[in-house]
Protein backbone atom coordinates (compact mmCIF):
# COMPACT_ATOMS: atom_id res chain seq x y z
CA UNK A 1 0.00 0.00 0.00
CA UNK A 2 2.55 2.63 -0.60
CA UNK A 3 0.40 5.19 -1.57
CA UNK A 4 -0.91 4.78 2.15
CA UNK A 5 2.39 5.21 3.74
CA UNK A 6 2.54 9.33 2.56
CA UNK A 7 1.29 12.09 4.24
CA UNK A 8 -1.58 14.09 2.55
CA UNK A 9 -0.61 16.65 0.31
CA UNK A 10 -2.79 19.30 2.02
CA UNK A 11 -1.46 19.94 5.22
CA UNK A 12 -2.44 22.22 8.30
CA UNK A 13 -1.23 25.08 7.46
CA UNK A 14 -2.18 25.37 3.48
CA UNK A 15 -6.04 26.44 2.95
CA UNK A 16 -8.67 24.40 4.28
CA UNK A 17 -6.18 21.90 5.67
CA UNK A 18 -7.30 22.36 8.83
CA UNK A 19 -10.66 22.66 7.79
CA UNK A 20 -9.83 19.22 6.76
CA UNK A 21 -7.80 17.16 9.11
CA UNK A 22 -10.55 18.11 11.91
CA UNK A 23 -13.33 16.38 9.22
CA UNK A 24 -11.13 13.63 8.56
CA UNK A 25 -10.48 13.53 12.33
CA UNK A 26 -14.21 13.25 13.34
CA UNK A 27 -14.96 11.01 10.53
CA UNK A 28 -12.19 8.58 12.10
CA UNK A 29 -14.31 8.81 15.63
CA UNK A 30 -17.27 8.21 14.38
CA UNK A 31 -16.58 5.28 12.04
CA UNK A 32 -14.16 3.67 15.28
CA UNK A 33 -17.67 3.79 17.96
CA UNK A 34 -19.60 2.10 15.07
CA UNK A 35 -16.71 -0.56 14.86
CA UNK A 36 -16.96 -0.86 18.60
CA UNK A 37 -20.49 -0.82 18.45
CA UNK A 38 -20.25 -3.54 15.76
CA UNK A 39 -18.20 -5.85 18.37
CA UNK A 40 -20.04 -5.19 21.24
CA UNK A 41 -23.21 -6.39 20.00
CA UNK A 42 -22.14 -9.30 18.25
CA UNK A 43 -19.84 -10.41 21.19
CA UNK A 44 -23.42 -9.25 23.95
CA UNK A 45 -25.48 -12.54 21.84
CA UNK A 46 -21.96 -14.42 21.68
CA UNK A 47 -21.67 -15.01 25.83
CA UNK A 48 -25.55 -15.70 25.77
CA UNK A 49 -25.12 -18.95 23.36
CA UNK A 50 -25.06 -21.79 26.17
CA UNK A 51 -27.96 -20.05 27.81
CA UNK A 52 -29.99 -19.31 25.44
CA UNK A 53 -29.28 -23.31 24.11
CA UNK A 54 -30.27 -24.55 26.89
CA UNK A 55 -33.77 -22.43 26.86
CA UNK A 56 -34.36 -23.62 23.13
CA UNK A 57 -33.30 -27.05 24.15
CA UNK A 58 -31.50 -27.63 20.63
CA UNK A 59 -28.78 -30.21 20.11
CA UNK A 60 -25.24 -29.27 18.84
CA UNK A 61 -26.58 -29.82 15.39
CA UNK A 62 -29.74 -27.87 15.80
CA UNK A 63 -27.78 -25.19 17.56
CA UNK A 64 -25.37 -25.31 14.35
CA UNK A 65 -28.89 -25.27 12.04
CA UNK A 66 -29.80 -22.05 14.22
CA UNK A 67 -26.74 -20.11 13.86
CA UNK A 68 -26.43 -20.26 10.17
CA UNK A 69 -29.56 -17.55 10.30
CA UNK A 70 -26.53 -15.59 11.49
CA UNK A 71 -24.20 -16.06 8.36
CA UNK A 72 -26.78 -16.59 5.70
CA UNK A 73 -29.05 -13.27 6.45
CA UNK A 74 -25.45 -11.51 6.42
CA UNK A 75 -23.98 -13.19 2.85
CA UNK A 76 -27.13 -11.93 1.25
CA UNK A 77 -27.42 -8.70 2.83
CA UNK A 78 -23.48 -8.18 1.64
CA UNK A 79 -24.44 -9.51 -1.96
CA UNK A 80 -26.77 -5.72 -1.71
CA UNK A 81 -25.34 -3.62 0.75
CA UNK A 82 -22.76 -2.44 -2.14
CA UNK A 83 -25.04 -1.22 -4.38
CA UNK A 84 -27.03 0.64 -1.77
CA UNK A 85 -23.41 2.27 -0.94
CA UNK A 86 -23.19 3.12 -4.09
CA UNK A 87 -26.28 4.56 -4.51
CA UNK A 88 -27.32 5.86 -1.37
CA UNK A 89 -23.27 6.39 0.47
CA UNK A 90 -21.78 4.48 2.61
CA UNK A 91 -22.49 6.61 5.64
CA UNK A 92 -25.89 7.03 5.50
CA UNK A 93 -25.84 2.64 5.22
CA UNK A 94 -24.00 2.44 8.20
CA UNK A 95 -26.23 3.92 10.29
CA UNK A 96 -29.72 2.39 9.38
CA UNK A 97 -27.98 -0.74 9.17
CA UNK A 98 -26.80 0.46 13.09
CA UNK A 99 -30.55 0.99 14.36
CA UNK A 100 -31.48 -2.22 12.80
CA UNK A 101 -28.87 -3.82 14.06
CA UNK A 102 -29.31 -2.46 17.97
CA UNK A 103 -33.22 -3.45 17.40
CA UNK A 104 -32.25 -7.18 16.19
CA UNK A 105 -30.06 -8.01 19.38
CA UNK A 106 -33.20 -9.04 21.56
CA UNK A 107 -34.90 -11.07 19.55
CA UNK A 108 -32.91 -14.55 20.20
CA UNK A 109 -33.60 -13.85 24.09
CA UNK A 110 -37.26 -14.19 23.33
CA UNK A 111 -37.19 -17.40 21.05
CA UNK A 112 -38.36 -21.26 22.67
CA UNK A 113 -37.18 -23.07 19.28
CA UNK A 114 -34.27 -24.08 17.37
CA UNK A 115 -36.46 -22.91 14.66
CA UNK A 116 -37.53 -19.60 15.71
CA UNK A 117 -34.06 -18.68 17.03
CA UNK A 118 -32.97 -19.32 13.49
CA UNK A 119 -35.27 -17.44 12.01
CA UNK A 120 -34.46 -14.12 14.46
CA UNK A 121 -31.02 -15.08 13.61
CA UNK A 122 -31.73 -14.22 9.78
CA UNK A 123 -32.82 -10.59 10.81
CA UNK A 124 -29.75 -9.81 13.30
CA UNK A 125 -27.20 -11.36 10.23
CA UNK A 126 -29.06 -9.19 7.59
CA UNK A 127 -28.31 -5.75 9.84
CA UNK A 128 -24.87 -7.66 10.55
CA UNK A 129 -23.72 -7.46 7.36
CA UNK A 130 -25.40 -4.57 6.04
CA UNK A 131 -23.33 -2.58 8.67
CA UNK A 132 -19.97 -4.41 8.21
CA UNK A 133 -19.78 -3.86 4.45
CA UNK A 134 -20.86 -0.52 4.89
CA UNK A 135 -18.97 1.02 7.57
CA UNK A 136 -15.90 -0.85 5.73
CA UNK A 137 -16.72 0.74 2.73
CA UNK A 138 -16.40 4.19 4.48
CA UNK A 139 -13.14 3.07 6.33
CA UNK A 140 -11.46 2.24 3.19
CA UNK A 141 -12.78 5.69 1.76
CA UNK A 142 -11.70 7.27 4.61
CA UNK A 143 -8.11 5.48 4.42
CA UNK A 144 -7.48 6.64 1.41
CA UNK A 145 -8.13 10.16 1.90
CA UNK A 146 -5.64 10.27 5.15
CA UNK A 147 -2.73 8.16 3.11
CA UNK A 148 -2.03 5.39 5.47
CA UNK A 149 -2.28 1.69 6.38
CA UNK A 150 -5.36 3.03 9.26
CA UNK A 151 -7.23 0.19 8.34
CA UNK A 152 -6.01 -2.50 11.45
CA UNK A 153 -7.34 0.47 14.20
CA UNK A 154 -10.92 0.32 12.91
CA UNK A 155 -10.55 -3.57 13.35
CA UNK A 156 -9.35 -2.72 16.60
CA UNK A 157 -12.29 -0.80 17.68
CA UNK A 158 -14.24 -4.46 16.94
CA UNK A 159 -11.64 -6.71 18.77
CA UNK A 160 -12.22 -4.24 21.55
CA UNK A 161 -15.95 -3.98 21.34
CA UNK A 162 -16.25 -7.41 21.08
CA UNK A 163 -13.91 -7.54 24.53
CA UNK A 164 -16.21 -5.19 25.92
CA UNK A 165 -19.41 -7.06 25.35
CA UNK A 166 -17.99 -10.45 26.35
CA UNK A 167 -16.54 -9.46 29.69
CA UNK A 168 -19.97 -7.41 30.51
CA UNK A 169 -22.00 -10.77 29.15
CA UNK A 170 -19.45 -13.00 31.70
CA UNK A 171 -20.39 -10.74 34.48
CA UNK A 172 -23.94 -10.71 34.01
CA UNK A 173 -24.02 -14.39 33.10
CA UNK A 174 -24.95 -15.33 36.13
CA UNK A 175 -27.14 -12.77 37.68
CA UNK A 176 -29.39 -11.56 34.58
CA UNK A 177 -30.96 -13.09 31.93
CA UNK A 178 -30.81 -13.47 28.48
CA UNK A 179 -33.93 -10.97 27.95
CA UNK A 180 -32.40 -7.96 30.42
CA UNK A 181 -29.21 -8.31 29.32
CA UNK A 182 -30.47 -8.63 25.31
CA UNK A 183 -32.19 -5.34 25.76
CA UNK A 184 -30.05 -3.64 27.66
CA UNK A 185 -28.00 -3.93 24.99
CA UNK A 186 -30.71 -2.35 22.57
CA UNK A 187 -30.74 0.61 24.58
CA UNK A 188 -26.86 1.12 24.06
CA UNK A 189 -26.96 0.41 20.79
CA UNK A 190 -29.43 3.16 20.04
CA UNK A 191 -27.70 5.75 22.37
CA UNK A 192 -24.47 5.09 20.60
CA UNK A 193 -25.96 5.22 17.32
CA UNK A 194 -27.77 8.51 18.12
CA UNK A 195 -24.72 9.94 19.33
CA UNK A 196 -22.61 9.17 16.00
CA UNK A 197 -24.91 8.67 13.56
CA UNK A 198 -25.33 12.59 12.79
CA UNK A 199 -21.24 13.01 12.21
CA UNK A 200 -21.57 10.20 9.18
CA UNK A 201 -24.56 11.59 8.44
CA UNK A 202 -23.36 15.44 7.81
CA UNK A 203 -20.51 14.44 5.81
CA UNK A 204 -20.61 12.42 2.70
CA UNK A 205 -17.14 10.31 2.65
CA UNK A 206 -13.77 11.51 1.37
CA UNK A 207 -12.81 11.72 -1.85
CA UNK A 208 -9.29 10.18 -2.92
CA UNK A 209 -6.83 12.87 -2.79
CA UNK A 210 -6.16 14.19 -6.57
CA UNK A 211 -2.60 13.18 -6.30
CA UNK A 212 -3.49 9.63 -6.85
CA UNK A 213 -3.69 8.77 -10.40
CA UNK A 214 -7.65 7.84 -12.06
CA UNK A 215 -6.04 4.40 -12.99
CA UNK A 216 -5.69 3.59 -9.63
CA UNK A 217 -8.85 4.56 -7.97
CA UNK A 218 -11.76 1.62 -7.51
CA UNK A 219 -13.47 1.25 -11.08
CA UNK A 220 -17.26 0.99 -10.60
CA UNK A 221 -17.57 -2.29 -12.78
CA UNK A 222 -14.02 -4.87 -12.58
CA UNK A 223 -12.52 -6.39 -15.72
CA UNK A 224 -11.11 -10.34 -15.01
CA UNK A 225 -8.20 -9.42 -13.04
CA UNK A 226 -10.07 -7.48 -10.73
CA UNK A 227 -12.54 -9.78 -10.42
CA UNK A 228 -9.66 -12.60 -9.51
CA UNK A 229 -7.78 -9.99 -7.22
CA UNK A 230 -11.08 -9.43 -5.15
CA UNK A 231 -11.83 -13.21 -5.17
CA UNK A 232 -8.10 -13.79 -3.86
CA UNK A 233 -8.54 -11.49 -1.24
CA UNK A 234 -12.08 -12.62 -0.38
CA UNK A 235 -10.92 -16.13 0.07
CA UNK A 236 -8.30 -15.13 2.45
CA UNK A 237 -10.97 -12.71 4.38
CA UNK A 238 -13.16 -16.52 4.53
CA UNK A 239 -10.65 -18.58 5.71
CA UNK A 240 -10.12 -15.98 9.11
CA UNK A 241 -13.58 -15.24 9.22
CA UNK A 242 -14.39 -19.02 10.11
CA UNK A 243 -11.93 -18.94 12.96
CA UNK A 244 -13.29 -15.82 14.41
CA UNK A 245 -17.00 -17.37 14.06
CA UNK A 246 -16.13 -20.75 15.39
CA UNK A 247 -14.49 -19.05 18.49
CA UNK A 248 -17.08 -16.92 19.02
CA UNK A 249 -20.10 -19.29 18.49
CA UNK A 250 -18.24 -22.72 20.22
CA UNK A 251 -15.30 -21.05 22.17
CA UNK A 252 -17.35 -20.38 25.76
CA UNK A 253 -19.12 -23.63 25.15
CA UNK A 254 -15.77 -25.67 24.29
CA UNK A 255 -14.50 -24.36 27.97
CA UNK A 256 -17.86 -25.29 29.54
CA UNK A 257 -18.23 -28.73 28.07
CA UNK A 258 -15.34 -30.08 27.38
CA UNK A 259 -13.42 -28.78 30.50
CA UNK A 260 -16.20 -27.73 32.55
CA UNK A 261 -15.09 -24.48 33.36
CA UNK A 262 -17.41 -22.04 35.00
CA UNK A 263 -19.65 -20.31 32.64
CA UNK A 264 -17.89 -17.04 33.49
CA UNK A 265 -14.40 -18.08 32.66
CA UNK A 266 -16.37 -19.86 29.58
CA UNK A 267 -17.09 -16.07 28.48
CA UNK A 268 -13.40 -14.89 29.45
CA UNK A 269 -12.27 -17.19 26.62
CA UNK A 270 -13.92 -15.20 23.99
CA UNK A 271 -13.29 -11.90 25.90
CA UNK A 272 -9.65 -13.12 25.90
CA UNK A 273 -9.51 -13.85 22.27
CA UNK A 274 -10.81 -10.06 21.78
CA UNK A 275 -7.90 -8.56 23.76
CA UNK A 276 -5.22 -10.19 21.86
CA UNK A 277 -6.96 -9.49 18.20
CA UNK A 278 -7.51 -5.87 19.35
CA UNK A 279 -3.74 -5.73 20.76
CA UNK A 280 -2.80 -7.09 17.35
CA UNK A 281 -5.07 -4.68 15.43
CA UNK A 282 -3.84 -2.15 17.84
CA UNK A 283 -0.25 -2.46 16.14
CA UNK A 284 -1.19 -3.49 12.68
CA UNK A 285 -0.67 -0.49 11.36
CA UNK A 286 3.11 -0.21 12.44
CA UNK A 287 3.42 -3.94 11.55
CA UNK A 288 1.97 -2.89 8.05
CA UNK A 289 4.73 -0.31 7.23
CA UNK A 290 7.37 -2.26 8.49
CA UNK A 291 6.95 -5.89 7.27
CA UNK A 292 4.67 -5.56 4.27
CA UNK A 293 1.19 -7.27 3.78
CA UNK A 294 2.69 -10.28 2.54
CA UNK A 295 4.87 -11.09 5.50
CA UNK A 296 2.11 -9.67 7.77
CA UNK A 297 -0.41 -12.43 6.21
CA UNK A 298 1.69 -15.31 6.41
CA UNK A 299 2.97 -14.94 9.81
CA UNK A 300 -0.53 -14.38 11.06
CA UNK A 301 -2.03 -17.57 9.52
CA UNK A 302 1.15 -19.88 11.09
CA UNK A 303 0.30 -18.27 14.68
CA UNK A 304 -3.24 -18.60 14.67
CA UNK A 305 -2.71 -22.18 13.41
CA UNK A 306 -0.68 -22.66 16.32
CA UNK A 307 -2.81 -21.03 18.93
CA UNK A 308 -6.11 -22.95 17.69
CA UNK A 309 -4.37 -27.02 17.60
CA UNK A 310 -3.44 -25.72 21.49
CA UNK A 311 -6.79 -24.12 21.81
CA UNK A 312 -8.54 -27.02 20.53
CA UNK A 313 -6.94 -30.04 21.92
CA UNK A 314 -5.28 -28.51 25.20
CA UNK A 315 -6.27 -30.64 28.43
CA UNK A 316 -6.37 -27.61 30.45
CA UNK A 317 -8.31 -24.56 30.69
CA UNK A 318 -5.82 -22.47 31.32
CA UNK A 319 -3.59 -23.65 28.29
CA UNK A 320 -6.62 -23.64 26.43
CA UNK A 321 -7.27 -19.96 27.05
CA UNK A 322 -3.65 -19.43 25.86
CA UNK A 323 -4.67 -20.76 22.88
CA UNK A 324 -7.46 -18.56 22.40
CA UNK A 325 -5.05 -15.40 22.57
CA UNK A 326 -2.16 -16.71 20.39
CA UNK A 327 -5.03 -17.64 18.19
CA UNK A 328 -6.47 -14.06 18.33
CA UNK A 329 -2.99 -12.81 17.79
CA UNK A 330 -2.49 -14.03 14.64
CA UNK A 331 -5.65 -13.46 13.00
CA UNK A 332 -5.91 -9.84 13.82
CA UNK A 333 -4.69 -8.01 11.13
CA UNK A 334 -5.76 -11.09 7.82
CA UNK A 335 -9.20 -9.89 7.34
CA UNK A 336 -9.29 -6.20 7.29
CA UNK A 337 -6.02 -6.54 5.03
CA UNK A 338 -7.68 -8.46 3.07
CA UNK A 339 -10.95 -6.50 2.81
CA UNK A 340 -8.66 -2.94 2.46
CA UNK A 341 -6.81 -4.67 -0.72
CA UNK A 342 -10.29 -5.27 -1.94
CA UNK A 343 -11.45 -1.89 -1.13
CA UNK A 344 -8.54 -0.40 -2.88
CA UNK A 345 -9.16 -2.29 -6.33
CA UNK A 346 -12.94 -2.16 -6.59
CA UNK A 347 -14.19 0.56 -4.03
CA UNK A 348 -17.78 -0.60 -2.39
CA UNK A 349 -18.35 -3.35 -4.90
CA UNK A 350 -14.70 -5.01 -3.77
CA UNK A 351 -15.41 -4.95 -0.14
CA UNK A 352 -18.97 -6.52 -0.28
CA UNK A 353 -17.20 -9.14 -2.50
CA UNK A 354 -14.25 -9.82 -0.13
CA UNK A 355 -17.14 -9.30 3.00
CA UNK A 356 -19.42 -11.75 1.22
CA UNK A 357 -16.69 -14.71 0.67
CA UNK A 358 -15.31 -13.77 4.23
CA UNK A 359 -18.57 -13.89 5.86
CA UNK A 360 -18.89 -16.76 3.95
CA UNK A 361 -16.40 -18.27 6.31
CA UNK A 362 -19.00 -17.52 9.40
CA UNK A 363 -21.74 -19.18 6.92
CA UNK A 364 -19.45 -22.51 6.87
CA UNK A 365 -18.66 -22.40 10.11
CA UNK A 366 -21.15 -22.90 12.46
CA UNK A 367 -23.15 -25.92 11.16
CA UNK A 368 -19.71 -27.39 10.22
CA UNK A 369 -18.43 -27.10 13.43
CA UNK A 370 -22.02 -28.17 14.58
CA UNK A 371 -21.98 -31.29 12.37
CA UNK A 372 -18.30 -32.65 13.00
CA UNK A 373 -18.97 -31.62 17.03
CA UNK A 374 -21.85 -34.37 16.65
CA UNK A 375 -19.99 -37.04 14.37
CA UNK A 376 -16.81 -36.50 16.40
CA UNK A 377 -16.00 -34.10 19.14
CA UNK A 378 -15.83 -30.97 19.33
CA UNK A 379 -12.27 -30.07 20.18
CA UNK A 380 -11.90 -32.13 16.75
CA UNK A 381 -13.79 -29.69 14.69
CA UNK A 382 -12.27 -26.91 16.77
CA UNK A 383 -8.86 -28.24 14.51
CA UNK A 384 -10.61 -27.01 11.24
CA UNK A 385 -9.76 -23.30 12.29
CA UNK A 386 -6.31 -24.10 12.03
CA UNK A 387 -6.27 -25.91 9.09
CA UNK A 388 -8.16 -22.73 7.59
CA UNK A 389 -5.37 -19.97 8.98
CA UNK A 390 -2.45 -22.07 7.36
CA UNK A 391 -4.26 -22.65 4.35
CA UNK A 392 -5.21 -18.46 4.55
CA UNK A 393 -0.84 -17.96 5.05
CA UNK A 394 -0.37 -20.01 1.94
CA UNK A 395 -2.46 -18.36 -0.12
CA UNK A 396 -1.18 -14.82 1.06
CA UNK A 397 1.90 -15.68 0.17
CA UNK A 398 1.10 -17.53 -3.42
CA UNK A 399 -0.25 -13.76 -4.28
CA UNK A 400 2.65 -12.06 -3.06
CA UNK A 401 3.14 -10.84 -6.19
CA UNK A 402 -0.83 -9.30 -6.77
Amino acid sequence: MPLLNKLRTTGPGSPGGDTDMRSLAGLRTALTLFFALDGFLFAGWVVRIPAIKQQTGASAGDLGLALLGVSAGAVVTMTLTGRLCRRFGSHPVTVVSAVLLSLSIALPALTHSALALGLVLLVFGTAYGGINVAMNSAAVDLVAAMRRPVMPSFHAAFSLGGMLGAGLGGLVAAGLSPVAHLLGLTVAGLLLTAAAGPVLLRHPSPAAPEAVPAGERPRARLDGRSRRLVTVFGVIALCTAYGEGALADWGALHLEQDLHAHPGVAAAGYSLFALAMTAGRLSGTALLERLGQTRTLVAGGATAAVGMLLGALAPTVWLVLLGFAVTGLGLANIFPVAVARAGAVAGPGGVAGASTLGYGGMLLGPPAIGFLADWFSLPVALTTVAVLAAGAALIGYAARDA
